[in-house]
């Protein structure tokens, strides 16, 4: 990323902009959206696509800046409940570092390889949500037992380290399948994520050097994306109640489901054309190992 320019700031703008509106559109955190767009239009230098741990750091800086506003919102309109945010507070900032450790450890392949597998998992719940209905809580429900809450908050820590998301995306449906209603579980997971957000970002930086990527790079990236988020966040925002929604996010989830399909092309492409030329830098010398025969 050495070689940033104004055109790479106006695309990383738009990017930004996009997954704000998306975002605000589907009900999910914006680093789905940002970090396939920013695989397929920046690319990686090399077969380990170490560059993944950039884009994942810029991302969840990101989601910082989103999920702040968010949460500002909600905690105005008295959506938050601290009975639930709390102990998911404790799990996900936990277990977040747990995930950026992990993630950090590997080789940027593989966490690009799970993004796309989760983003096609996502992509069938969505589909399969919408086709059979997700029935509403009721706005006095009880809160879940720490036993359901503790673990929900942990897995969402592990995934949002690891991949670089949010996680409002794992943690919501995770909370409306242990009986919260939805408002109250977006809205308590905006008061968790810019927390969680915060600190896998610092733990993600701090941990770029050693792949030899450079934390400057990641705030070129991230500030532009930023500032296009929060706009296009509030226009998706106001776009929500105008149009269908859950067709829309069907919609949504088949895009990206293509742009997952996109990125695994691409990772074949890459896997097999590097396999080739090893194997044509090997063959002069398996020919030269080969005895001669003569007749």
């Amino acid at each position: 990323m050495s070689d940033f320019d104004f055109m790479s700031f106006v695309i990383a703008l738009v990017v930004g902009a996009l997954a704000g509106a998306v975002g605000g559109l589907a009900g999910i955190g914006g680093s789905i959206i940002m970090l396939p767009a920013l695989a397929i239009i920046f690319g990686y230098a090399g077969p380990d696509h170490n560059e993944q741990h950039l884009y994942i750091a810029s991302a969840m800086c990101v989601n910082v800046v989103v999920s702040f506003f968010s949460w500002g919102k909600h905690r105005k309109a008295g959506a938050v409940r601290k009975d639930i945010a709390v102990p998911l507070a404790i799990a996900m900032c936990t277990f977040v570092l747990a995930g950026v450790l992990w993630g950090s450890s590997l080789k940027g392949v593989w966490p690009g390889r799970a993004m796309i597998v989760f983003i096609l998992g996502y992509a069938t719940y969505n589909i399969v949500a919408t086709i059979r209905g997700t029935p509403e809580q009721p706005l006095d429900a009880p809160r879940p037992s720490l036993l359901k809450l503790l673990p929900i908050g942990a897995v969402t820590g592990v995934a949002s380290g690891f991949l670089g998301i949010g996680g409002g995306i794992v943690l919501v449906p995770l909370l409306q399948a242990a009986k919260v209603p939805l408002r109250q579980a977006i809205a308590s997971s905006a008061a968790v994520m810019w927390i969680s957000a915060a600190i896998g970002a610092a733990f993600k930086l701090s941990l770029l050097p050693g792949h030899e990527l450079s934390v400057i790079d990641a705030f070129a990236l991230a500030g532009p994306m930023a500032l296009g988020a929060v706009f296009g966040a509030r226009a998706g925002a106001t776009l929500t109640h105008r149009l269908k929604l859950p067709w829309l996010r069907t919609s949504i989830a088949i895009i990206l489901a293509a742009a997952a399909v996109r990125m695994a092309y691409s990772d074949y492409k890459t896997t097999t054309s590097q396999t080739g030329i090893v194997l044509d830098e090997e063959l002069p010398e398996q020919r030269q190992a080969e005895p001669e025969i003569r007749p």
